[in-house]
């Protein structure tokens, strides 16, 4: 299996590893990986590797089997041999970004309190499908609303949980089209606020911000009819 050390610390931007595998396509497999495979609406991170005598660029991260992470080369060329070290250097703010952006769309979704049918994260903004009939009428209160849980800088931390817990708990999963793994151990729980009282709960596989207070200003963007109970609200980074 891969490390996922975008897992144990979602800040760290440059780290050793060694490469384990090459794929048949191409794909480069570490044994422990900073890149994000592309998951949960989350695209994969781009970046770069560096060893003696090569460098690469790596366009995405996607799933292998198992736990195995796979990096993308951006173009096709000459790849680090099994067994070497090498370096990986993140695309620093274009992960941030996602990471900004991917914790402002859980506040959305507190704000917006409907069953979420799909969703999407980029680095300047995002948008979650919710079940829901009519288009809301007070974006102004959505923004102020948003905004304050922002302000608030409260803390973005996680739990885990055992899927008998999710079970009995199934008012954590807000995503209506895609479940959270089961069957191979804890659920990973993204919580916002305090251990007591948090603002949002619920299971997340990605990489968020520390705090609320580092996404910066939300703005509300295009709010698009896709069903009759489908509604697509955009979110835009302000700064």
């Amino acid at each position: 299996m891969t490390e996922m050390l975008f897992r144990r610390d979602a800040y760290l931007r440059d780290a050793p590893a060694v490469v384990r595998d090459h794929t048949d396509e191409g794909g480069i497999i570490l044994d422990a990986s900073l890149f994000y495979p592309t998951g949960g609406g989350q695209p994969g991170d781009s970046g770069r590797i560096e060893w003696d005598g090569g460098a690469l660029s790596i366009a995405t991260a996607i799933k292998g089997q198992g736990d195995d992470i796979i990096l993308i080369p951006s173009e096709p060329r000459a790849m680090p041999p099994k067994g070497a070290q090498v370096t990986q250097h993140l695309d620093w703010d274009r992960r941030f970004g996602h990471m900004r952006v991917h914790t402002a769309l859980h506040l959305l979704s507190v704000v917006l309190p409907f069953g979420v049918t799909g969703g999407s994260i980029g680095a300047a903004r995002g948008r979650l499908d919710f079940n829901m009939e009519n288009a809301p009428e007070d974006r102004d209160a959505i923004e102020e609303a948003l905004n304050a849980h922002v302000a608030a800088d409260l803390v973005v931390s996680e739990d885990w949980i055992s899927d008998a817990d999710l079970a009995a708990n199934p008012e954590l999963v807000k995503t209506m089209s895609v479940q959270p793994p089961r069957g191979a151990g804890d659920i990973r729980l993204i919580r916002i606020g305090g251990p007591k009282i948090a603002v949002d709960l619920q299971p997340c596989g990605g990489t968020h911000v520390a705090r609320t207070g580092e996404i910066g200003g939300l703005r509300i963007g295009k709010i698009e009819k896709k069903g009759r109970m489908n509604r697509r609200v955009y979110l835009h980074l302000d700064t």
